[in-house]
Protein backbone atom coordinates (compact mmCIF):
# COMPACT_ATOMS: atom_id res chain seq x y z
CA UNK A 1 0.00 0.00 0.00
CA UNK A 2 1.40 3.38 -0.98
CA UNK A 3 1.47 5.93 1.81
CA UNK A 4 0.05 9.39 1.23
CA UNK A 5 2.17 12.32 2.27
CA UNK A 6 1.93 15.98 3.03
CA UNK A 7 3.90 18.34 0.80
CA UNK A 8 7.35 18.79 2.32
CA UNK A 9 8.59 22.24 3.14
CA UNK A 10 12.11 23.22 2.08
CA UNK A 11 14.74 22.24 4.64
CA UNK A 12 16.66 25.48 4.52
CA UNK A 13 13.75 27.53 5.88
CA UNK A 14 13.39 28.30 9.55
CA UNK A 15 9.94 27.36 10.73
CA UNK A 16 8.05 28.85 13.60
CA UNK A 17 6.88 26.67 16.46
CA UNK A 18 3.33 26.99 15.15
CA UNK A 19 4.34 25.73 11.70
CA UNK A 20 6.29 22.84 13.20
CA UNK A 21 3.34 21.84 15.38
CA UNK A 22 1.03 22.07 12.36
CA UNK A 23 3.39 19.92 10.29
CA UNK A 24 3.69 17.36 13.08
CA UNK A 25 -0.07 17.25 13.47
CA UNK A 26 -0.62 16.74 9.74
CA UNK A 27 2.04 14.06 9.52
CA UNK A 28 0.70 12.23 12.58
CA UNK A 29 -2.80 12.38 11.14
CA UNK A 30 -1.66 10.96 7.80
CA UNK A 31 0.39 8.26 9.53
CA UNK A 32 -2.51 7.18 11.74
CA UNK A 33 -4.95 7.19 8.81
CA UNK A 34 -2.58 5.10 6.67
CA UNK A 35 -1.91 2.65 9.50
CA UNK A 36 -5.64 2.21 10.05
CA UNK A 37 -6.19 1.56 6.33
CA UNK A 38 -3.38 -0.99 6.34
CA UNK A 39 -4.77 -2.70 9.44
CA UNK A 40 -8.24 -2.82 7.87
CA UNK A 41 -6.91 -4.40 4.66
CA UNK A 42 -4.84 -6.90 6.60
CA UNK A 43 -7.72 -7.88 8.88
CA UNK A 44 -10.09 -8.26 5.91
CA UNK A 45 -7.65 -10.61 4.22
CA UNK A 46 -7.03 -12.59 7.39
CA UNK A 47 -10.76 -12.74 8.10
CA UNK A 48 -11.45 -14.29 4.71
CA UNK A 49 -8.72 -16.87 5.23
CA UNK A 50 -10.02 -17.66 8.72
CA UNK A 51 -13.57 -18.10 7.39
CA UNK A 52 -12.44 -20.59 4.75
CA UNK A 53 -10.31 -22.44 7.30
CA UNK A 54 -13.18 -22.55 9.80
CA UNK A 55 -15.52 -23.95 7.15
CA UNK A 56 -13.04 -26.67 6.26
CA UNK A 57 -12.44 -27.43 9.93
CA UNK A 58 -16.21 -27.69 10.51
CA UNK A 59 -16.62 -30.05 7.55
CA UNK A 60 -13.83 -32.28 8.86
CA UNK A 61 -15.52 -32.31 12.26
CA UNK A 62 -18.78 -33.48 10.71
CA UNK A 63 -17.04 -36.30 8.83
CA UNK A 64 -15.18 -37.28 12.00
CA UNK A 65 -18.50 -37.37 13.86
CA UNK A 66 -19.90 -39.84 11.32
CA UNK A 67 -16.73 -41.92 11.62
CA UNK A 68 -17.00 -41.94 15.42
CA UNK A 69 -20.63 -43.05 15.12
CA UNK A 70 -19.55 -45.98 12.96
CA UNK A 71 -16.87 -46.98 15.47
CA UNK A 72 -19.37 -46.78 18.32
CA UNK A 73 -21.79 -48.97 16.39
CA UNK A 74 -18.93 -51.40 15.76
CA UNK A 75 -18.11 -51.53 19.50
CA UNK A 76 -21.76 -52.18 20.37
CA UNK A 77 -22.03 -54.95 17.77
CA UNK A 78 -18.78 -56.53 19.00
CA UNK A 79 -19.90 -56.52 22.64
CA UNK A 80 -23.36 -57.80 21.69
CA UNK A 81 -21.69 -61.06 20.61
CA UNK A 82 -21.03 -61.72 24.31
CA UNK A 83 -23.86 -59.78 26.00
CA UNK A 84 -27.39 -58.80 25.05
CA UNK A 85 -27.50 -55.98 22.47
CA UNK A 86 -29.26 -53.56 24.85
CA UNK A 87 -26.63 -54.21 27.55
CA UNK A 88 -23.80 -53.65 25.06
CA UNK A 89 -25.35 -50.32 24.01
CA UNK A 90 -25.81 -49.36 27.67
CA UNK A 91 -22.15 -50.08 28.50
CA UNK A 92 -20.82 -48.14 25.49
CA UNK A 93 -23.22 -45.23 26.15
CA UNK A 94 -22.22 -45.01 29.82
CA UNK A 95 -18.52 -45.06 28.90
CA UNK A 96 -19.08 -42.24 26.39
CA UNK A 97 -20.99 -40.13 28.91
CA UNK A 98 -18.24 -40.64 31.50
CA UNK A 99 -15.61 -39.53 28.96
CA UNK A 100 -17.73 -36.48 28.05
CA UNK A 101 -18.06 -35.54 31.73
CA UNK A 102 -14.30 -35.80 32.24
CA UNK A 103 -13.58 -33.62 29.20
CA UNK A 104 -16.16 -31.06 30.40
CA UNK A 105 -14.47 -30.85 33.81
CA UNK A 106 -11.05 -30.38 32.23
CA UNK A 107 -12.46 -27.72 29.89
CA UNK A 108 -14.05 -25.86 32.80
CA UNK A 109 -10.72 -25.84 34.63
CA UNK A 110 -9.00 -24.39 31.55
CA UNK A 111 -11.68 -21.71 31.18
CA UNK A 112 -11.15 -20.59 34.77
CA UNK A 113 -7.41 -20.22 34.11
CA UNK A 114 -8.15 -18.04 31.07
CA UNK A 115 -10.31 -15.56 33.00
CA UNK A 116 -10.47 -12.59 32.81
CA UNK A 117 -10.35 -12.32 29.02
CA UNK A 118 -8.09 -9.26 28.97
CA UNK A 119 -5.09 -8.91 26.65
CA UNK A 120 -2.69 -8.17 29.50
CA UNK A 121 0.46 -7.96 27.36
CA UNK A 122 -1.18 -5.60 24.85
CA UNK A 123 -2.44 -3.34 27.65
CA UNK A 124 1.02 -3.28 29.21
CA UNK A 125 2.60 -2.40 25.84
CA UNK A 126 0.13 0.46 25.25
CA UNK A 127 0.75 1.80 28.76
CA UNK A 128 4.51 1.68 28.14
CA UNK A 129 4.06 3.52 24.83
CA UNK A 130 1.95 6.23 26.48
CA UNK A 131 4.52 6.64 29.25
CA UNK A 132 7.33 6.93 26.68
CA UNK A 133 5.41 9.60 24.77
CA UNK A 134 4.77 11.53 27.99
CA UNK A 135 8.45 11.46 28.93
CA UNK A 136 9.55 12.63 25.50
CA UNK A 137 6.95 15.40 25.56
CA UNK A 138 8.42 16.68 28.87
CA UNK A 139 11.94 17.02 27.38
Amino acid sequence: MERSSTPPLPDDEDHSIGELVKMMSEQASVLIRDELKLAQLEMTSKGKQAAVGAGMFGASGLVALYGAGCLIACAIIAISGVLAAWLAALIVGAALLAAAGLVALLGRRRMRKAAPPLPEQAVADVNADVEEIRERARR
